[in-house]
């Protein structure tokens, strides 16, 4: 059904709101359905740059999964960087970091993770406090990489600073030892 109302935008003029409405509809069905090829497909038939952005931006800001998320924050930093503010910027990318942290995660404890995945310094914080060590690991690995070079509100040092945090808060006991008598 979208094909044959893409084909019939074709022949006859549709409103510029409707025609985003279509695109965008369509967008989110391919990247529900996984297909991220057809998804790119699309986005590249669409001639006017302006629309390419608004049905991106729009289709971003649905929560669509996590896959679909990620291929959204990428696509849009990619093709539109110099058409973003600067903190419409910073959002995408810290979700692009925060999709990327979560496909680091276990398959079933991702959906535990997701409402934070435009937040990753937050997420990683939740690791931290859920005991998640390992996890945590991972996450900051990922985070340093993908922050090399990057300026998006927040910096490497900006993690270091949290996992002193909790070190420092893990380290702090609450009460004295007594010692035993004999």
């Amino acid at each position: 059904d979208y094909e044959l109302c893409e084909e019939w935008g074709h022949l006859y003029p549709v409103p510029r709101e409707d025609s985003i409405n279509l695109h965008r509809e369509h967008l989110l069905h391919l990247l529900e359905m996984g297909d991220m090829e057809k998804a790119l497909q699309l986005l590249q038939r669409i001639e006017d740059p302006g629309i390419c952005l608004a049905i991106s931006e729009q289709s971003l800001d649905q929560h669509p999964n996590l896959a679909a998320s990620h291929f959204l924050a990428d696509y849009l930093t990619a093709h539109f960087y110099a058409n973003l503010t600067t903190a419409r910027r910073n959002e995408i990318q810290a979700l692009y970091m925060g999709s990327k942290v979560l496909l680091t995660l276990p398959e079933l404890s991702r959906v535990n993770y997701f409402h934070l995945s435009s937040r990753p310094l937050l997420m990683l914080e939740q690791l931290l406090m859920n005991m998640k060590v390992d996890w945590v690991a991972v996450a900051v690995q990922t985070l340093h990489q993908l922050l090399a070079g990057q300026e998006i509100g927040f910096t490497v040092e900006d993690i270091d600073n949290l996992l002193s945090k909790y070190a420092e808060k893990a380290l702090n006991f609450p009460f004295a030892l007594k010692e035993k008598r004999s």
